[in-house]
C-alpha cells in the first residue's frame, strides 16, 4: 500500500492533466447537450432515439476501462491512456461526419472506448501513489477541478450552436483529444516495473473473477452504480424537460446546467476539507441520504407537476451535489481494499459506474412520454437503491472489524 506520508504533493500541472483525463466523460457529454434537439431534427431521429447517442457512450465507457485497466497493470499507466485518447480522436471526427443518428450512435461508442481510458487510469494513478483517505482527499480535490467541464460545457456547446452546426461541437472535442495526448506526455509514470502484473496477458484479464470475489469491492460499487443510474437519467432527461417540456431555450438550458454544477463543486470541497477528520464511511452514508430523499422528491415534482421549472431546477440540482459526497469515498473504499491489480480494480468499479449510467439514460429514452415523469421515477429508484447499498456494505466493514 502506498504511504501518503511519503508522497509529495502533486504538481498543479500533474492535477490539472488528471483532471481532464476524469473529465472527458463530461467533456464529451455536456458539450453537445444542448444541441440534442437541433441534431434529431437534422438527423431525423425519432422520439427517444438520440437518447440511445448517451446510451451507446456509457456501453463504450463501461466496457471500454475493462480492457484498458488489465494492459495498465501489465504495461504501466502512460502509454495506455495516451491510446485511449487517440481512439477517442477518431471516434470524435467520426461523429463530426455523422450522416444519420445510427452513425453517430455507433461513432459515439467508438469515442466512449477511448475516452474510458482516461477516468479508469487516471483513479488508478492516483491510487498508485495514496492510501485510502489521502485517494478520496485527492480525488475530491480533481472531481472540483473537473467539475469545471460540466459547469461551462453546455455553455460552450450552446455558444457553438449558435455560431456554427452542432458538427463543430465534435470537431472541437477532437481538437481538444489532440491537446490532451500532449499533455499527457508531461506525466510521470506512477506503476514501477517491479509493481506491474508479469503473466500472460490473459491471465491479467482473469484476475477479474478474483476481483469479484471481493465483497468490499462489489459492495462500494453498488453504491456508485445505483446512483449513477440517476445521475445519467437527468443527463439524458435535463435537455428534452428543459427544452422540450418546459420551453427554455438552449442558451438558458445551459446556463442552468451549469448552475447545478456548483452544489456539486461545493459538496466536493466539504469532502476534501473533512474526510480526514470525519471518515470515508460517514461523509458516504451522507450522500446517499441525500440521493434517496432528492431521488424521491425528484419522482413527486415530475409526477405531480407541482410548482413546474421552479420545483423541478432545485431538486435536480440537489440530487447532483450528492455526487460530491458519494463519487470520491466509494471510489478510495473500493480501491482501498485492493493491494494490487489497482488498475483492473479501478476499470470494474468504472464500468459499473457508466454502465450503470447506461441503464439509467436508457430507461429515460425507451419510457419516453413527453413528459419528465420517466426521468424521476428512475432517479427515485437510484437514490434508494444506493442508500440501501451503502447501509449494507457498511454494516458489512463494522462486521469484519469487530471480527
Amino acid at each position: 500500500m502506498p504511504d501518503a506520508a511519503d508522497k509529495p504533493p502533486p504538481s498543479l500541472r500533474m492535477l490539472a492533466v488528471l483532471g481532464l483525463l476524469l473529465a472527458f466523460a463530461s467533456i464529451s457529454t455536456d458539450l453537445f447537450l444542448p444541441a440534442l434537439p437541433a441534431m434529431g431534427i437534422a438527423l431525423g431521429a425519432g422520439p427517444g432515439t438520440l437518447e440511445q447517442a448517451i446510451s451507446a457512450y456509457l456501453l463504450g465507457f463501461a466496457f471500454g476501462q475493462l480492457f484498458w485497466g488489465p494492459i495498465s497493470d501489465r504495461y504501466g499507466r502512460r502509454g495506455p491512456v495516451a491510446l485511449g485518447v487517440l481512439v477517442f480522436v477518431i471516434g470524435s471526427a467520426g461523429c463530426a461526419l455523422a450522416t444519420d443518428a445510427w452513425q453517430l450512435i455507433g461513432w459515439r461508442l467508438v469515442q466512449a472506448l477511448g475516452a474510458s481510458a482516461g477516468v479508469a487510469l487516471a483513479r488508478a494513478m492516483v491510487r498508485d501513489l495514496y492510501d485510502r483517505d489521502q485517494s478520496a482527499r485527492l480525488l475530491s480535490t480533481l472531481m472540483t477541478v473537473m467539475a469545471v467541464a460540466p459547469l461551462v460545457g453546455p455553455s460552450v456547446g450552446a455558444q457553438i450552436l449558435a455560431l456554427a452546426s452542432w458538427r463543430a461541437i465534435f470537431w472541437t472535442l477532437t481538437a481538444i483529444g489532440l491537446l490532451t495526448v500532449a499533455a499527457i506526455q508531461t506525466l510521470p509514470e506512477t506503476l514501477p516495473q517491479g509493481r506491474r502484473e508479469t503473466g500472460p496477458l490473459w491471465s491479467v484479464f482473469a484476475g477479474y473473477r478474483e476481483l469479484l470475489r471481493n465483497r468490499q469491492l462489489v459492495g462500494f460499487s453498488a453504491v456508485l452504480g445505483f446512483f449513477y443510474v440517476g445521475i445519467f437519467a437527468s443527463v439524458a432527461g435535463t435537455p428534452f424537460a428543459y427544452i422540450s417540456y418546459h420551453g427554455l431555450s438552449p442558451r438558458l438550458y445551459a446556463l442552468l446546467f451549469a448552475a447545478g454544477v456548483f452544489g456539486l463543486m461545493a459538496a466536493n470541497m466539504v469532502n476534501a476539507r473533512l474526510v480526514t477528520r470525519v471518515g470515508s464511511n460517514r461523509i458516504l452514508l451522507a450522500g446517499t441520504v441525500g440521493a434517496a430523499v432528492f431521488g424521491a422528491a425528484a419522482a413527486l415534482v415530475t409526477g405531480t407537476g407541482w410548482g413546474g421549472i421552479y420545483s423541478l431546477v432545485p431538486t435536480l440540482f440537489l440530487f447532483t451535489a450528492m455526487n460530491g459526497l458519494i463519487a470520491a469515498n466509494a471510489v478510495a473504499g473500493a480501491l482501498a481494499s485492493v493491494p494490487a491489480r489497482t488498475g483492473a480494480a479501478s476499470a470494474l468499479l468504472g464500468a459499473t459506474q457508466y454502465g450503470s449510467g447506461m441503464v439509467g439514460a436508457a430507461a429515460v429514452g425507451i419510457f419516453a412520454d413527453g413528459t419528465p415523469w420517466p426521468m424521476g421515477w428512475v432517479m427515485a429508484l437510484a437514490g434508494a437503491g444506493s442508500l440501501a447499498s451503502a447501509l449494507a456494505c457498511l454494516a458489512r466493514n463494522e462486521r469484519a472489524a469487530r471480527d
